[in-house]
């Protein structure tokens, strides 16, 4: 081993990690970060507004800023807004947030919005510009850059200012500068928005581009999801270290108590029974769990099968109501069939999947050896890694034709999944992983879609044939009925073309 070379070791901040490796977050190129940096803001400001039961109105502006490959973007929402002593860390300290809570939000790690700043400040060295107001007589406003390596927001330009709010405006504005490629993201960030739309038909979102052409996706209904409500951890998805934490905080003195006041849907019996698989005595105190008995504890937890699954309250589902207005609003179809699965889980975490089938009208057929598919998690368009996701390989691994359909047709598919952890493969949130309970609830709910279709595509081959057949008779029973008139020696005028016609249409 050489003298001449020392290790030197050091510990980093989140910021500083993600400054380092902002590419598994989804800003390896200006292309991708333009993309993406629209993308978390807009969630942000969905999940802002519809966590508080408010009909959603975003407002989103690209410019230019006349240095080469600048833009700067403007995002204003009517959401709860920020209060005053969150909004530092809530927009300059990477992993601070308000999503960390077993419901179902867009944003999962607290990193999306401020990956999207950083961003903008290590390619512009430009601050963020916040405005926020949460409904009272005041708002606040502000300048702040991200201290990289403490992970710390740094307040400009005299910290925070309070400004008069005399319409009592609730939401946040942010504003700041980056660098990116718009002319090679519209179309991705063009299909975000169209996708948005669909899945969220009670939206209105406003997209004004570099070039100053203005796209308005109007709602078409004042219906909102019902809200999503925060639930306690489930026995299927915890480990030792969530287990410790509860431990640390409980104010529970026996294992029965701590048992079932913790866990989701987990009663006194279910809790005794429990302990007794694990060998733990139902009135010792928790905190004199020795660590190997903790192991014990979530060991048993996890083979233990007479739980009762995950409660839906902290799910969010469009509904098959909202989403076939979606669809029917942007694209336009000939038909469209929607289905809701009944609340699922895996690991613990529950889980709702919602599908549809599009057909015919302002659906266009695939290229050759694609799929018009449009997959959603929580409530987010993903449009990269189709190939990738699990819906792509179960669409594939359904044998179509026994439902008359071919997904070369005018046909597109539409899959939705939300949940408390939605499975995605990536940090960077663009497909879904190969989860076998998953996989099962989006193969049943398409083939109930499929079913639905193919009643429908064989009453109208039905219709059209006999619209074909009642086409040729209109065409020449008249003539048939005066021949065989004359040749009976009977008046033509005493038969009634009309009502044999109509016979035959019904």
């Amino acid at each position: 081993m050489s003298k001449d070379v020392r290790e030197v070791y050091e510990a980093i901040s989140p910021a500083d990690f993600f400054y380092r490796n902002r590419e598994i977050a989804g800003f390896d190129n200006p292309v991708r970060a333009t993309y993406t940096i629209v993308r978390e803001l807009v969630e942000n400001s969905l999940d802002a507004c519809e966590t508080h039961g408010i009909l959603p109105s975003v407002y989103v502006s690209l410019t230019e800023t006349g240095r080469a490959g600048v833009y700067r973007i403007r995002v204003e929402d009517n959401g709860c807004g920020v209060p005053r002593e969150y909004i530092p860390s809530a927009f300059g300290q990477i992993l601070f947030g308000s999503k960390y809570v077993l419901r179902q939000t867009r944003g999962m790690f607290g990193l999306g919005g401020k990956m999207a700043i950083l961003y903008g400040q290590i390619t512009t060295h430009s601050s963020v510009k916040v405005i926020s107001g949460t409904g009272g007589p005041v708002k606040y406003q502000c300048e702040l850059m991200i201290d990289i390596q403490s992970n710390k927001p740094i307040l400009l330009r005299g910290g925070i200012k309070t400004l008069p709010n005399p319409l009592y405006w609730h939401g946040t504005i942010v504003e700041f500068e980056f660098e990116g490629d718009y002319s090679r993201s519209k179309s991705r960030i063009l299909d975000y928005f169209r996708q948005t739309a669909i899945i969220l038909p009670y939206a209105n979102i406003s997209f004004i581009t570099p070039e100053g052409v203005y796209y308005r996706f109007l709602r078409v209904t004042d219906k909102l999801p019902k809200i999503p409500k925060e639930i306690l951890p489930h026995p299927k998805g915890v480990d030792v270290e969530l287990v410790k934490r509860l431990i640390k905080r409980t104010r529970s003195d026996k294992m029965v108590d701590f048992i079932s006041y913790n866990f989701h849907r987990v009663g006194r019996k279910t809790a005794i029974d429990l302990l007794k698989h694990a060998k733990i005595d139902p009135n010792k105190d928790p905190r004199e769990l020795t660590s190997d008995e903790i192991v014990k504890l979530v060991n048993a937890m996890k083979r233990y099968d007479n739980f009762l699954p995950p409660d839906a309250s902290c799910l969010s589902p469009i509904g098959p109501e909202l989403l076939v207005k979606g669809i029917e609003k942007e694209l336009k179809p000939e038909v469209v069939y929607a289905v809701q699965r009944k609340p699922s889980s895996y690991s613990g975490h529950p889980f709702i999947v919602e599908a549809a089938i599009a057909y015919g009208g302002g659906i266009q057929p695939p290229k050759p050896g694609e799929i018009n598919l449009y997959r959603y998690a929580n409530k987010i368009p993903l449009l990269y890694d189709a190939a990738s996701d699990v819906s792509f390989k179960v669409i594939k691994s359904i044998k179509w034709n026994r439902y008359r359909i071919d997904p070369e047709m005018p046909i597109a598919f539409f899959v939705h999944i939300v949940s408390t952890k939605v499975p995605y493969k990536t940090v960077g949130k663009e497909f879904i992983a190969d989860i076998p309970e998953v996989a099962y609830e989006i193969e049943w709910a398409l083939k109930t879609c499929a079913r639905k279709l193919k009643s429908y595509l064989i009453s109208k081959v039905r219709r059209i044939a006999i619209e074909r057949r009642v086409n040729v008779l209109e065409k020449y029973l008249p003539k048939i009925a005066q021949f065989s008139s004359e040749l009976a020696g009977k008046n033509p005028s005493s038969i009634d073309i009309g009502k044999i016609i109509g016979r035959l249409k019904r």
